[in-house]
This record gives C-alpha cells, sequence and structure tokens, in this order.
C-alpha cells in the first residue's frame, strides 16, 4: 500500500513539475516543425512561374501539382490518425518530419513534369500529421487554454507562408526553385531529429478538468466503438461538411494569390511582397485575436468558439470582396482592404480545431481531427484545379471571387447548425470524463 501511494505521489509531483518546462518545450518544437514544414509547403506558390516555364505547362497543369500532394494527404489523414490514437506521438511527429524531408528531396530531383507530379503529390504524406500534435496539446493544457496555444501553432502558417515566399524571391535566380526544394528537405530531417528526442509523450486526458484532482490520470485505450459513436454526433458531422467547404478560398489565394498580384495587378516584386506581407502578418494577428477571443467566450457559452468564427466569416465575405474589386491601379487602397480582410482572415481555424477537442474522448481525438481533416483535404485538393480552370476561361480575380462567395456561404449555414447543436455535444463529454474521474477514486 505504502508502495502504491509513493508511486502516486510521484506521479503528482511529476505532473506538477514538467508543466511549465515541459508545456514550452512542447509549444517550442511544435511551433519549429509546423513553421519549417509550413515554409516547405507554401514555396510552391511563389515558385509556381519558375516551375510553369520550366516544364511548359498551363495554369491547368500546374493545378494538378497543387491537387496531387493534397488528395495523397486526405488518403493518408485516417492512417496518421489511428498511427497517433495507438501509439507513442511524438516518435510518430519526428517520422512525418523526416519523411517530409526525403519526399521534398525526390521534387527536387524530378526532370519531367509527370514525375514532379508524383513527387510532389508524395509530399502530402506528412501533410496529414497535425492531428498527433492538435492531440498532444489538449493533453498539456486545459480546454480554456487551447484555442490560444492552437492559435500560436497556427501562426506558422503565416510565418511560413512569409519565409517561404522570402526563400523564393531571395534564392530562386541563384539556386534555382530546386536549390530551394533541397534546403527545406534537409532542415525536414533536422526537426525529425529533434522531435525524436525533445518530444515527450503525456497520460492521455490528463488535462481535462475533471481529472485534475485525480492522483492517477485515468487513460482509456483507442476503441472503434468510441471512433463510431464519435462520427455519429451532431456538431463533428455538420464541422465536416463546414471545413469542407471553408478550405476552398483558403487553399486557392495561397496557390494563386502570389501570381495574381504579379499577372493581373501587374504589381512589381517589391509590391508584391508588400502586399502578401501586410495580409500575411494581419492574418497572424487575426489568429491570435480569434483564439484568444474564443477561449474567453467558451468560458461564458459553449457555443463560444463558433460565434467567433460565423463573426470571422461575415468580416471576409465583405472586405476579401472589396479586395478584389479595388481597381488595380490603387495600391494604398487595395493594401487597405488587405489589412481589414485579414484581421478577420483567422479567426475560424483555431476554434474549429478547439471545438473538435471540445466534443471528443482524449482516446481518439488525433482521429477526430484526422475525419475533419480529410474534409479539409477534398476541399483543398479540389480549389486549386477549379480555379485553374475556371482562370483559363474567365480571370483569377473572377475565379477567386467566385469560390470565395459561394465557400463563405456554405460555412455561414452551417455554422450557424453547429450553433444549435453543440451544447449537447460539449455536455456529453464533461458527463464522460466526470463519469471516468469517479470509478478512478
Amino acid at each position: 500500500m505504502e508502495t502504491v501511494n509513493n508511486q502516486r505521489k510521484a506521479v503528482v509531483e511529476e505532473n506538477s513539475m514538467f508543466r511549465p518546462k515541459r508545456r514550452t518545450s512542447l509549444v517550442v518544437i511544435l511551433f519549429l516543425f509546423m513553421l519549417l514544414h509550413q515554409t516547405d509547403k507554401y514555396l510552391i506558390g511563389p515558385l509556381t512561374t519558375p516551375i510553369m516555364e520550366e516544364f511548359g505547362i498551363n495554369e491547368a497543369q500546374m493545378g494538378l501539382v497543387f491537387t496531387g500532394a493534397l488528395l495523397v494527404g486526405g488518403i493518408f489523414y485516417p492512417i496518421w490518425g489511428y498511427l497517433f490514437d495507438r501509439y507513442a506521438r511524438p516518435k510518430i511527429l519526428a517520422l512525418a518530419a523526416l519523411l517530409w524531408g526525403c519526399t521534398t528531396w525526390l521534387s527536387a530531383i524530378a526532370r519531367s513534369f509527370g514525375i514532379f507530379i508524383a513527387t510532389r503529390a508524395s509530399t502530402g504524406i506528412d501533410d496529414a500529421s497535425y492531428p498527433g500534435a492538435y492531440s498532444l496539446v489538449s493533453d498539456y493544457y486545459e480546454p480554456t487554454r487551447r484555442g490560444r496555444v492552437i492559435s500560436i501553432l497556427q501562426l506558422t502558417g503565416v510565418i511560413g507562408g512569409i519565409t517561404g515566399m522570402g526563400l523564393a524571391t531571395a534564392f530562386r535566380d541563384t539556386l534555382g526553385w530546386r536549390g530551394v526544394f533541397y534546403i527545406t528537405g534537409g532542415l525536414g530531417v533536422l526537426i525529425a531529429f529533434v522531435m525524436y528526442f525533445g518530444l515527450r509523450e503525456v497520460p492521455r486526458g490528463q488535462a481535462e478538468p475533471e481529472m485534475q484532482k485525480l492522483n492517477e490520470v485515468v487513460t482509456k485505450k483507442f476503441s472503434w466503438a468510441t471512433v463510431k459513436d464519435l462520427i455519429k454526433r451532431p456538431t463533428l458531422v455538420l464541422l465536416f461538411v463546414q471545413q469542407f467547404f471553408h478550405v476552398f478560398p483558403f487553399t486557392m489565394i495561397n496557390s494563386w494569390y502570389f501570381r495574381y498580384l504579379e499577372t493581373e495587378r501587374n504589381l512589381s516584386p517589391e509590391n508584391v511582397f508588400l502586399a502578401t506581407g501586410v495580409f500575411a502578418l494581419m492574418t497572424a494577428l487575426s489568429g491570435l485575436i480569434g483564439g484568444a477571443l474564443g477561449d474567453w467566450l467558451f468560458k461564458k457559452t459553449p457555443r463560444g468558439r463558433l460565434i467567433v468564427a460565423l463573426a470571422g466569416i461575415v468580416g471576409l465575405m465583405i472586405f476579401f470582396t472589396l479586395v478584389l474589386n479595388t481597381p488595380p491601379g490603387n495600391f494604398n487602397q487595395f493594401l487597405l482592404m488587405q489589412v481589414f480582410a485579414g484581421l478577420f482572415w483567422s479567426f475560424e481555424w483555431p476554434n474549429a480545431v478547439s471545438t473538435v477537442q471540445d466534443i471528443t474522448e482524449p482516446e481518439v481525438r488525433s482521429t477526430a481531427h484526422s475525419i475533419i481533416g480529410v474534409a479539409e483535404t477534398i476541399g483543398s485538393a479540389l480549389a486549386p484545379l477549379l480555379a485553374g480552370v475556371l482562370a483559363m476561361g474567365s480571370s483569377l480575380k473572377n475565379a477567386m471571387q467566385i469560390i470565395t462567395l459561394s465557400a463563405w456561404s456554405v460555412g455561414l449555414v452551417t455554422l450557424g447548425l453547429v450553433l444549435l447543436v453543440i451544447p449537447k455535444d460539449v455536455h456529453r463529454l464533461r458527463e464522460i470524463m466526470a463519469r471516468r474521474a469517479q470509478e478512478a477514486r
């Protein structure tokens, strides 16, 4: 009995000792992983023109390059989700980073367009690994702080985009686009070693409020029955539909916006860098604001995160439409409208991820994120190709306007429905965790 008590005491001391330092270490390492990965992922946008010129391809063919990686990512989402829920998440994340580095190197050595499509598609394998990172965060941070932490990690999309643009601008004329891929691929291999030795697994569910006063954290193993029950929950079903449409505008813009500024707005390289840089900084600020607002409102109502997400979509519909319809010669007005659009750009993302965690059991959270990831990937895969086809028949501006307004309109409807059903699913999870805590006492 004394041995058991000593073990429980050690667990409590371990948990209290590791949290400040290991929380910081977790966020720093995951931030670096996602930052470097996003840098590599978004290089393809600013490198689109030299790649198209080397292989002699049109917009629709280039759209296939974007789509291929996204489709592969969609296939691997369920696989990664299952692996993360069954095995040690830090080791699986390290494997994902290693795969990213190696597949990027393969893209750099491709000498024909067909091989380039195949190798670039293979880079999508590791794109589906983020559910493991979000699942780890949910076990290090309590529910009312997750939105802010996730928004910090999601800054990597913005900063990675800026870094990727900077690398492409600085080196595409000296090292060439292949040389830039060699650099980012090497960074992927490096961060794999950092993650393997620097991240630490923790008990699933330890950050849930009901588990805070227990001497030992009650953990459950992955169960297909739990997954089957999970996919019946109204909130998750509606979020699946919501995220499918929500990613259309963002993926399409990430893929084609750089070329739109170059070819249809005829901006100089300096103004392209200024416009995209200012826009990126505002979207980064948007994520931090959205995550913090979501956490704050979630303390008051289970609908809080969704209210913030809805406000973000309304702001985007208004201001990004004004961005696209600003006359090409009026650069200052164009820049100002981008600032306002960027302010609402990332309100939805951290709150969507946190909402998934608000309604799912700890042992299946990676799988839950992967289910949403499948929806995002299908939407992401279709968007660049659809935009490329529409642009060939009209213009990139018209393609972006059609896709953004259509997708965001659907988003408003589905999020409105989520607002109606989410209180029940949040309450259900709290009842499950309370019952587990009671059984452990």
